[in-house]
């Protein structure tokens, strides 16, 4: 004989809450770092001629970003200064004084270091290299005998 089991619509609720809660206690909403940094999320591509990077950085102005190309490694480091604080405020809170970001990234394909390009617009690094001609495709042109 089956043993009936009498509805209890608060365990429902309370096992849903305890789901939900458990769903944003994980890495759900952590920043992802890297070495003790904050790594930003990173767009890569390429294309027949270059190896794009678009890096998500809130906040950093170009003169504060550090670019470095060592073999086939890319690393992209910035830092946000501590704006100067309002004497004549009262601060309720303040968490955005100082932030870091870094990130290595193995590249795709030998790249022209010297001859990128990078600027920060909108919170978002956009840095282009040229493959280099090794890198690129060739064709290779069959004959018939």
């Amino acid at each position: 004989m089956a043993d009936l089991i009498r509805w209890d619509p608060f365990r429902e609720i309370a096992d849903m809450r305890r789901d939900w809660d458990r769903m944003f206690d994980g890495n759900f909403f952590r920043p992802l770092t890297q070495n003790g940094w904050y790594a930003p999320r990173v767009d890569m591509y390429q294309t027949d001629d270059e190896v794009v990077v678009e890096a998500a950085m809130p906040g950093i102005k170009a003169e504060d970003v550090d670019i470095q190309v060592i073999g086939d490694m890319l690393t992209i480091k910035a830092e946000r200064k501590e704006e100067e604080e309002r004497k004549e405020a009262t601060y309720h809170m303040r968490e955005q004084r100082y932030h870091s970001y870094a990130r290595s990234l193995m590249l795709p394909a030998a790249v022209k270091a010297d001859k990128a390009v990078a600027e920060v617009k909108d919170g978002v690094l956009h840095l282009t290299m040229p493959k280099a001609e090794e890198a690129k495709a060739k064709t290779i042109t069959v004959k018939a005998k």
